[in-house]
């Protein structure tokens, strides 16, 4: 499954369209026509060029056709980059590697080829030099035989890749607090098995980087689909407005009919008033709680335990404990000052309530223990002022900027041929200005399982 326990994804978890695939309907149509010319050169005389670089011999009549190359696939992201895709390109040679045959019959050709490869989670540098690029992937082999898979093995790299590095920067950024992915609405659905796949290898990245013990959280079942996670979460705006625009209504209905181990969080901002509301269903919340368990029934009570309440005011909006600054970046949408105020309100609320002795400690408890999560336009350069001044969130939940692909967070994958071999000899072949490059994290694949 990942580097952290040498295994690897097959295609029961991907379930490829092989068919459509092994025909190039993934593939730039480039690549269909290439594989056209070298079936061309292969039935007729072989190479017949005046140009060709210097291979130790006289290169005409050379079968190209057929000729077997070595083929790395690297990014050139700035600094350091979260590895993710490669189990799904090698289910891709796997099962795609090979030919059609005269009568339409499909050739499989995978057992020929060599590969060597890094496991999902791995990480690489490149420090701008294209020659020292830090190889993923390694395939020697007739370049025909999978020619077409160049595109999707690419595409597979690139957004995976791309994810888990977003995340794992976020994570950096959060020094240590959860992260809750929410960019399944920002997508289309297709994408969310993999998107969540990274998200989770790229909580395991920081864990073992950072001595971490952060656990996944994700927003939808198919974002686990691959590594066998279940989707969590409480309520959303929707909801509210079905009860009236009464969160702790909302909240308590939720408490409930839902199993006691899904966690209460509770979303504020509805009104624009997120103490009020965060202060009401704290109350309706513990009042239940603290009936329970001096009833005795411990288990009944676990349901109005409060987990925490969401901010998630938006951008344009000024909430109501927020005096104004005249500042956007001060006043608009979750701010520091929104989250130091409604901290303070949530531990002091019980000095507000009407208490008997032996309810003051357990409601002192109860409210310090609530956690405040904040979400709405979170990165990683917000995230960061917010833990530079020390801001009381206690998780974020971060969801279209896991997705970015501009100029700093792109990570798209390059293939290059860097080695052809000419009468069993392995020789440089590479674009200028590119060529063979080591990795000391490759390893040798062995498909047969994938």
């Amino acid at each position: 499954m990942s580097i952290f326990n040498g295994q690897r994804l097959t295609n029961k978890v991907f379930k490829l369209d092989i068919e459509r695939m092994r025909r190039g309907w993934y593939s730039d149509k480039y690549f269909a026509n290439i594989l056209i010319m070298l079936d061309g050169v292969r039935q007729n005389a072989g190479y017949q060029g005046e140009y060709a670089r210097d291979i130790g011999r006289d290169p005409r009549g050379l079968n190209v056709g057929d000729l077997e190359v070595e083929m790395q696939f690297f990014t050139r992201r700035a600094g350091k980059t979260v590895v993710v895709g490669v189990d799904k390109a090698l289910s891709m040679l796997r099962h795609c590697t090979g030919y059609f045959d005269e009568d339409g019959a499909w050739v499989e050709t995978w057992d020929r080829l060599t590969v060597t490869a890094v496991h999902d989670g791995a990480t690489v540098h490149y420090d701008g030099d294209p020659l020292r690029v830090q190889p993923v992937i390694k395939v020697q082999g007739r370049y025909r035989d999978f020619a077409l898979l160049e595109t999707p093995m690419l595409g597979i790299l690139s957004r995976g890749s791309r994810i888990a590095t977003n995340v794992y920067n976020v994570l950096r950024a959060a020094r240590g607090k959860p992260v809750l992915f929410f960019p399944a609405r920002f997508d289309l659905h297709e994408v969310q098995a993999a998107d969540g796949y990274a998200y989770e290898i790229a909580v395991a990245r920081f864990n073992e980087d950072y001595a971490g013990q952060l656990r996944p959280f994700i927003s939808t079942d198919a974002q686990g689909d691959w590594w066998g996670g279940g989707g969590g979460g409480t309520i959303a705006h929707a909801a509210i407005a079905c009860f009236l625009g009464d969160t702790a209504a909302a909240m308590m209905a939720f408490a409930r009919y839902i199993p006691p181990d899904v966690p209460r969080i509770a979303l504020v901002d509805f009104n624009n008033d997120s103490i009020t509301d965060s202060l009401r269903t704290l109350k309706a919340m513990f009042d239940q709680y603290a009936t329970l368990m001096e009833q005795g029934e411990t288990a009944e009570a676990q349901r109005y335990i409060l987990f925490g309440v969401r901010l998630d005011t938006s951008g344009n909006m000024r909430d109501e404990c927020v005096p104004p600054l005249g500042d956007p970046a001060l006043d608009l949408g979750v701010t520091p000052r929104l989250v130091f105020n409604v901290r303070q309100a949530l531990d002091s609320a019980w000095q507000q309530w009407s208490l008997s002795p032996a309810r003051q400690e357990m409601a002192q408890v109860y409210c310090r223990n609530v956690r405040i999560i904040a979400t709405g336009g979170f990165n990683p350069e917000k995230i960061s002022r917010f833990e530079k001044l020390k801001v009381p969130a206690d998780i974020y939940g971060v969801g279209s900027a896991l997705l970015l692909n501009d100029k700093e967070t792109n990570t798209d994958f390059t293939a290059d041929v860097v080695r052809i071999k000419v009468d069993g000899r392995w020789l440089e072949m590479a674009k200028v200005g590119r060529g063979a490059a080591p990795n000391p994290d490759l390893q040798p694949v062995d498909l047969t399982y994938l």
